[in-house]
């Protein structure tokens, strides 16, 4: 399993460097006439803080808790503050704990790192206040409450679908509806599924203005995240998969509500085959000139969310290149593609529905082509050994297919030379005489008209 980030920054990174470059910008704390105002903007583990009680937030603190707020002063002179943080666990308000941070910017967030000893399964109340180079205080913020959970949830969800149900061959086009459950596990909150086994991180958060945390909320992105109709229970979501593979794999995993993540389980469908026709409508006599295509929908695919586009990718010698074309109302589509790789190309033809469903993809093939000149000699014969040094002998180049422009030709590697095609059967000749004996190889290969570099020849022979 694969935990990636996409473009959002991870939190704690991030709060840490702009925290150092407060630090270094921050000038030595010093006297004011103002007064200093209870720290603002509270957050804990980059969530907003809760004030109450019985809805606190739930982080992971394993690695501690980090906390965090916004001091000022009503002197706009003064830059830095001292704010001050105390925490105790709500089974012993007593047991009282005290972090500063003596480099706070006045007007930007200033974090400390609560780093426990936090107790799984506890809750704790934590406040802030404003200390000034004076001593003087800003009273202390309303409590703001958390639980740590460092348990990940004990079981993996369930997983349930009410239009692909496992153990048959379904047929697709429609989305997957998939019924969640926390499977007794009463602390989850949601689910993250993907269909290749990598899963963004959930919970992160970005920097705003002042340093003021922006949390990202994982069900925000339902392509990844659903949250549960209540703590326990279970969630609804349709899905598409990216493609239609034919056996498709959905992972799934559980969130409680400090985003731990409970192993993965699987969910898998087999669907019936619903790529599209794929029909060549033009023969090009000349090589590389663009060929016709129609391109029809699978008709339960059809049915089932009518076909807007296609998209064919050419997987010809030339490099992959992907196109796609607009479907008309009955999910038909016609394109002209130059079929210009030398060794034949290959075709994969999918349709996209209006509800998203990509289908399989069809492989469409002009064959294993022969693009290389046919080489000839009236003295030098292939794989043979002839002439003399001295000896001049004619080459003959002609070519397999329509349209070649010309012909390029080294012996040896030596530097390549250029011949025109002529006439009718656009082939060409050049005369070469050998300086010294022995094996020789020629190499040869045509150009088109429209510039296209065909497969070369390789001609060898011996000079007596």
């Amino acid at each position: 399993m694969q935990l990636f980030q996409g473009a959002r920054i991870r939190a704690a990174c991030t709060a840490a460097a702009a925290i150092s470059m407060a630090l270094l910008a921050a000038a030595p704390a010093s006297a004011a006439d103002g007064t200093p105002t209870t720290p603002t903007e509270l957050f804990n583990q980059y969530q907003a803080c809760s004030t109450d009680v019985n809805a606190p937030v739930y982080v992971a603190g394993r690695d501690g808790l980090i906390i965090e707020g916004i001091s000022s002063d009503t002197d706009s002179s003064v830059t830095t503050l001292t704010e001050q943080f105390q925490s105790w666990p709500l089974s012993d308000p007593t047991q009282i704990v005290t972090n500063s941070n003596a480099q706070a910017t006045a007007g930007n967030e200033a974090t400390v790192n609560l780093t426990g000893p936090l107790a799984d399964g506890q809750s704790y109340a934590w406040q802030a206040r404003t200390v000034d180079a004076n001593g003087d205080a800003s009273a202390w913020s309303a409590p703001c409450y958390v639980t740590d959970d460092d348990t990940a949830p004990a079981a993996v969800p369930t997983v349930t679908s009410a239009n692909y149900p496992l153990g048959q061959t379904d047929q697709g086009g429609s989305p997957i509806q998939l019924t969640l459950g926390a499977n007794g596990v009463s602390d989850v909150g949601g689910f993250a599924y993907s269909w290749s086994d990598s899963f963004p991180v959930a919970g992160g958060a970005v920097l705003g203005d002042h340093g003021i945390p922006v949390f990202q909320d994982p069900y925000s992105e339902p392509q990844f995240f659903a949250k549960a109709d209540t703590v326990g229970g279970s969630a609804t979501v349709d899905l598409i998969p990216p493609s239609d593979t034919g056996y498709l794999t959905l992972y799934v995993m559980s969130l409680d509500r400090a985003f731990n993540l409970s192993r993965v389980t699987t969910y898998s469908v087999w669907l019936k085959p619903d790529a599209p026709t794929v029909t060549q409508l033009s023969h090009p006599s000349t090589f590389g000139k663009p060929t016709a295509f129609e391109f029809t929908p699978n008709p339960q695919i059809q049915a089932a969310s009518p076909v807007v586009s296609y998209t064919v990718v050419d997987l010809g010698s030339q490099g992959q290149t992907s196109t796609t074309v607009r479907a008309d109302g009955a999910g038909t589509a016609r394109l002209k593609l130059a079929l210009d790789s030398p060794t034949g190309d290959l075709l994969h033809v999918s349709s996209t529905s209006a509800d998203g469903w990509v289908s399989q993809y069809v492989s469409w093939s002009n064959g294993n082509l022969d693009t290389t000149p046919t080489v000839t000699s009236d003295v030098y014969t292939e794989n043979g050994s002839s002439g003399g040094v001295g000896v001049p002998g004619t080459f003959t180049f002609a070519p397999k297919v329509n349209g070649v422009a010309g012909y390029t030709y080294t012996f040896n590697g030596s530097s390549p030379a250029t011949v025109k095609a002529r006439g009718q059967g656009r082939d060409a000749q050049i005369s070469w005489t050998p300086s010294q004996s022995g094996w020789y190889e020629l190499t040869v290969y045509a150009t088109t008209r429209s510039g296209i570099q065909l497969s070369p020849y390789y001609y060898s022979f011996s000079v007596n």
